[in-house]
């Protein structure tokens, strides 16, 4: 049986204004990052959503209580959280790696993670999330590098993400037989 699943990134917060690395450490949503979660809302409005989690971040829950308005109750997992970098958390982002192979384990020696560890992680957890019998159409709240290692598993996720990856941007995915599919990725207009 063919289920849909939404996986979206949060809305700006201070830290995407001030160009700061956030995985494990959290700043607020800005005034834009709650414009964008209202619009990202409007998509869903129509949308029989049965089921939404977020990651324990706060701009992530934030984000998702802004698009559910209230009609459905949610589930927040520290296994949607974005990938640590370690000591380089709140630091300028001038400091990451220049090419996405460059981050395979470059934060691994400072107490981070690998992005294997956040694809495998956000793999296992988005599965279990969508093998539950009731899960017909889900939402999921996270970040833009958990969302960009879980595409990873599933396609080459820098030809799909080449026009852009903007906050509350929204990945439609097909789940079925344990797999995920890529429908659509929808860019909210702000």
């Amino acid at each position: 049986m063919k289920k849909t699943f939404y996986l979206m990134r949060h809305g700006q917060t201070l830290f995407n204004v001030r160009r700061k690395i956030q995985g494990a450490c959290d700043s607020h949503l800005t005034e834009l990052g709650r414009k964008q979660a209202e619009v990202a809302g409007g998509y869903f409005e129509n949308i029989p959503l049965d089921h939404a989690y977020s990651s324990t971040s706060e701009r992530a829950g934030d984000t998702l209580e802004i698009i559910l308005n209230n009609r459905i109750p949610y589930t927040r997992l520290k296994e949607l959280k974005e990938m640590n970098h370690g000591s380089f958390e709140g630091e300028s982002e001038d400091l990451n790696p220049k090419t996405p192979k460059d981050f395979e384990t470059f934060f691994e020696p400072y107490g981070g993670e690998s992005r294997t560890e956040v694809k495998n992680r956000m793999v296992k957890t988005c599965t279990e999330i969508m093998e539950k019998g009731d899960h017909h159409i889900v939402l999921a709240v996270s970040h833009s590098g958990a969302c960009y290692n879980f595409l990873s598993e599933w396609q080459d996720p820098d030809g799909e993400l080449a026009k852009g990856f903007s906050n509350c941007c929204i990945f439609k995915y097909e789940y079925e037989d344990k797999r995920f599919k890529l429908i659509e990725v929808i860019r909210p207009q702000f």
